[in-house]
């Protein structure tokens, strides 16, 4: 097979062609989905994997974040708001990815599996706008949810990405398509980190816990979206051996190469004054750390020498997606509450 040939949207319905596809791409099935007659054994356990996740941003009281947020210093509060600015830029464009990814896979079972993926995105972008409710005006929030356009060092990393996805939609190939899933994971498996680290750091240190808990659940549903697009990768380079070349493994590395250095270059400057708890030397490593276990989990040779181990060994406790939503957070005394739809402003 051509990797470099058209790649073709799954069919509406197929009668002449089987309920389990022939290919993860470019092949046949009826398009009805049998849990029990799939092409690939993991897609089921992942769906269940990924229901048991379900949350939502209105179980969790940010009461005393309200009350905390006011009381960051300068610093802290920015960096806040511009990583939640982050956030909510690539959770979009997630969302319209994943589905514009789930029109190309063959299979009904990963087409399924890719909707429940873009749902839990709009959960999270649904997040990032109940805290920013919660803690700031509307004039903040419209502010904060422009940070992308004009920061240019955040343009710089957002435009990396944005590229990375513009290339398959524009010419969808086996190839472009595969390519297109290395920036995926980059995105949902590298991006979020230094992010995700600040707002543990907080939490480590009490301060806006509720924030920190909802970012919990976020990283919970990053890493098994980070393990669907990997095996869906892993599956195109077994289905296009042709794809399974040096010429990939070098694109693998270079791309996340690229990317450390522009992850790293956002920390630098979204941490210009020192956050307490977070060293940047520890943060940069943790960054190079994350970018070897992504390509690992590729199938590819880690790109940077050493960095086997996490440098900031504190973040593991608040990573743990093993646990279900028996989580760090819920395991200490902290304001988590199921409240309605005022965000617990009753309390305030």
């Amino acid at each position: 097979m051509n990797p470099n040939n058209t790649l073709y949207k799954r069919k509406l319905y197929d009668p002449g062609a089987p309920n389990a596809s022939t290919g993860i791409i470019n092949g046949e099935s009826s398009n009805v989905l049998n849990w029990d007659d799939t092409r690939y054994s993991w897609a089921y356990p992942m769906y269940k994997n990924m229901l048991a996740n379900f949350w939502t941003p209105f179980e969790i009281n940010m009461t005393t974040d309200v009350k905390q947020y006011a009381e960051l210093p300068g610093h802290e509060q920015e960096a806040f708001n511009k990583i939640i600015g982050l956030l909510a830029f690539l959770d979009s464009i997630q969302t319209d990815y994943s589905q514009k990814v789930a029109q190309y896979l063959t299979d009904s079972s990963l087409s399924a599996l890719m909707t429940v993926l873009s749902f839990q995105e709009v959960v999270h972008n649904q997040s990032y706008s109940y805290v920013l409710s919660s803690v700031t005006d509307k004039k903040k929030q419209d502010e904060i949810f422009e940070y992308w356009k004009h920061d240019p060092v955040l343009r710089e990393r957002n435009d990396f990405i944005a590229e990375g996805y513009e290339a398959f939609l524009n010419a969808p190939s086996p190839k472009t398509f595969m390519e297109s899933i290395v920036y995926d994971v980059v995105l949902e498996g590298l991006n979020f980190y230094s992010g995700f680290s600040f707002f543990y750091n907080l939490a480590r240190n009490g301060k806006m816990v509720s924030t920190s808990t909802m970012i919990n659940y976020i990283n919970r549903d990053e890493q098994l979206h980070v393990n669907l697009f990997a095996r869906i990768f892993r599956e195109i380079l077994h289905e296009y051996p042709e794809l399974d070349s040096r010429e990939t493994r070098e694109f693998v590395q270079k791309t996340f190469v690229r990317a450390a250095e522009l992850e790293i270059g956002w920390a630098r400057h979204l941490f210009k004054e020192p956050i307490e708890g977070i060293v940047l030397e520890d943060l940069e490593n943790y960054i190079r750390f994350m970018a070897n276990k992504r390509v690992n989990e590729l199938g590819v040779e880690r790109p940077f020498e050493g960095y086997r181990k996490n440098p900031m060994k504190w973040i593991k406790i608040y990573e743990d997606v093993n646990s279900g939503k028996t989580d760090f957070f819920e395991q200490k005394s902290r304001q988590y509450t199921k409240v309605g739809a005022d965000n617990g402003f009753d309390d305030l």
